[in-house]
C-alpha cells in the first residue's frame, strides 16, 4: 500500500463540481492499494501516518502530530501510485490492486482513522476527482508499506 501525505490548512475534492468531502488542517492522503496488500497493510500504514510528527509546535519544530493540532483527514482513492513508466512513455497500472478489493482496504483505511477519534472525509471510489489543497509547509511525504 502506498500514500502520498500532505499537511494541508485546507483540502476538497468534487466529482463534476459536487463537492464530496472536505476539511481543514489536517492530512490530505492520496492512497493507493497494490496487489496483495491486506488489512495487516492498511493498518501499518494509518498508525505511521497517525503518529507521524510533521506539525510545527511553538517554537516552529516539527513535534506535532495530527492528533496534537486536533486535524482532520482527507482519504482520496490513487490507483496510479502504482504506475510503472519503465517502458514507453504510456504508464502501466498491471501492479495496482484489484479495484473491488481496493475499494475495500481503501474504506477500511479511513474506518481506521475514523476509529481513532479524527474527522474524515473520502473522496469517491473509482471517481474522476477534482483533488483542491493548499499544501501547508509546503510538507509531503510518500510512504510504501514495502519500505516500512
Amino acid at each position: 500500500m502506498r500514500a502520498v501525505v500532505q499537511c494541508v490548512s485546507e483540502a476538497r475534492v468534487t466529482v463534476e463540481g459536487r463537492e464530496v468531502g472536505a476539511i481543514g488542517k489536517g492530512f490530505a492522503i492520496l492512497l493507493g492499494v497494490g496487489h496483495g496488500d491486506t488489512e495487516a497493510e492498511a493498518e501499518r500504514l494509518w498508525r505511521k501516518i497517525a503518529k507521524l510528527r510533521v506539525f510545527d509546535d511553538a517554537e516552529g519544530k516539527t513535534n506535532l502530530s495530527l492528533s496534537d493540532v486536533g486535524g482532520e483527514v482527507l482519504v482520496v482513492s490513487q490507483f496510479t501510485l502504482y504506475a510503472n513508466c519503465r517502458k514507453g512513455n504510456r504508464p502501466s497500472f498491471t501492479e495496482a490492486g484489484d479495484p473491488a478489493i481496493a475499494r475495500r482496504l481503501y474504506e477500511y483505511f479511513a474506518d481506521l482513522a475514523r476509529a481513532d477519534g479524527f474527522p474524515v472525509a473520502t473522496g469517491e471510489f473509482g471517481a474522476m476527482m477534482d483533488v483542491a489543497l493548499v499544501n501547508h509547509g509546503p510538507f509531503t511525504l510518500w510512504l510504501d508499506t514495502d519500505a516500512l
